[in-house]
């Protein structure tokens, strides 16, 4: 290559750091997952809704609290260059749904369940599991203020689990009761942070008269002990907060679902009251949490809205697959059931013909394709058909497509067993090579 033309070469561009490329055969996996949820949630009557990735800024600033890490730390905001417009890409998508309830006037005549899935967008270490831009699955119910509502959706993610396999996920369950009992125990947290404020580091020294729950989330090996030790939201609860905690429970238990009791569960948003869970592993190292959610029943008011309750939670795909992936869970098999071999090129009409025939019978059909000096050898294309997966070749030679047939060879189970059958009864063959797969 000449200096003049290597010059010329444009720069190899790649994806922006944690924002990944989803490639098959990894995106068949999404796809099944995809697939169980939306099965799931039909069965449990809870209906998709999407929302913009982009939304206005002020949106997340409201609902999930200035003084938390995602506002301060991991928002990927901007202002529009046409009109001035504060917006920021979706961090996460409770926020997103509640507006467009309230915009849409959704819950004008009763109660709605909703789910959604989708990327969000962070700015944070990509790690394991964990990556800038991520995809959340989510479930949110919209106008239910009962506790039976908490324990449905706590059920809802255990249903998830089985479905896909999943073992070894513990429940941790919490209360943060309502904002008068809040406020009480926020009280007790600053006095009892306060008088051991030599032992907090820098980020809960700053937080410990905004938003001092925050620095029970801490992270910090160092102040473990501390935070262990603080005062308890559960011992500020009143009677109607502890009624509705032990009615969510008595559901669970008649449900056999275990959980334990966690003290220290905030989550991470500040719109949370009374019930909060999450569902954690142990197999993925530090990112243990893969779902997680709560009682929010001031976010629709938040939002511009008429005072509303609601509960939802939201999980991790990446997580969950990784998770999957662990655990040797099973997943759907993207292998074709049919691969056809086409020696010579005039036979693509035929054939094109009769794969469209065993498409619509069901079948997965993938079709050789060859290069512009032609199909290709029977050899190489047995070699294809072989590494594909599929179990069946479907071979249209000459000798076949004079007698108007087709010879079908097994490449799995029974391999080189081969039939010829008739072109124009495809439906009937595709009917017992369906059953076969």
């Amino acid at each position: 290559m000449s200096d003049h033309k290597r010059a010329d070469k444009a720069e190899k561009l790649l994806a922006v750091k944690g924002m990944n490329d989803i490639l098959p055969p990894d995106s068949a996996r999404w796809e099944w997952l995809e697939n169980q949820v939306r099965e799931l949630m039909a069965s449990f009557a809870y209906r998709n809704i999407r929302t913009p990735i982009v939304e206005p800024t002020p949106l997340f600033v409201r609902s999930l609290g200035e003084v938390t890490d995602i506002v301060e730390k991991e928002m990927y905001s901007f202002e529009d260059r046409l009109n001035g417009e504060q917006l920021t890409l979706r961090p996460e998508s409770t926020a997103g749904v509640v507006r467009a309830a309230v915009e849409h006037n959704m819950l004008y005549d009763g109660g709605k369940r909703l789910y959604y899935m989708g990327p969000m967008f962070r700015h944070e270490r990509p790690q394991r599991g964990r990556y800038r831009q991520f995809h959340q699955i989510g479930a949110e119910a919209l106008g239910f203020p009962g506790p039976e509502l908490d324990a449905e959706m706590i059920l809802l993610a255990d249903a998830l689990w089985k479905a896909l396999g999943l073992t070894d996920i513990q429940l941790e369950l919490n209360s943060l009761g309502q904002p008068e009992e809040r406020r009480q125990h926020r009280a007790a947290l600053i006095t009892y942070l306060s008088q051991h404020e030599q032992l907090l580091d820098e980020d809960a020294k700053r937080r410990l008269h905004l938003n001092p729950l925050r620095i029970l989330d801490t992270k910090n090996p160092a102040m473990q002990e501390l935070v262990q030790s603080a005062p308890k939201m559960m011992d500020f609860l009143g009677a109607a907060s502890l009624e509705h905690f032990n009615r969510v429970r008595a559901i669970l238990d008649a449900n056999g679902l275990k959980y334990s009791i966690n003290s220290r569960l905030v989550r991470g948003m500040d719109y949370y009251n009374l019930t909060v869970f999450e569902f954690i592993t142990t197999e993925l190292g530090s990112q243990g949490t893969i779902c997680g959610g709560g009682r929010y029943d001031y976010l629709v008011e938040q939002v511009g809205g008429k005072p509303a309750p609601a509960v939802g939670w939201a999980l991790g795909v990446e997580r969950v697959l990784e998770l999957m992936k662990e655990q040797g869970a099973p997943t759907q098999d993207v292998a074709p059931d049919v691969f056809a071999i086409v020696p010579d090129t005039a036979a693509y009409p035929v054939a094109t013909k009769c794969l469209q025939a065993l498409r619509a019978a069901g079948l997965k059909v993938q079709m050789h394709a060859g290069t512009a000096e032609g199909p290709g050898s029977m050899k190489s294309q047995f070699k294809k058909a072989d590494a594909s997966g599929a179990r069946f070749a479907l071979i249209f030679g000459a000798d076949e497509l004079a007698s108007g047939e087709v010879t079908v060879k097994t490449l799995r189970d029974g391999v080189g067993s081969q039939s010829r059958y008739p072109l124009n009864q495809t439906d009937q063959w595709a009917t017992r090579l369906q059953s076969e797969v």
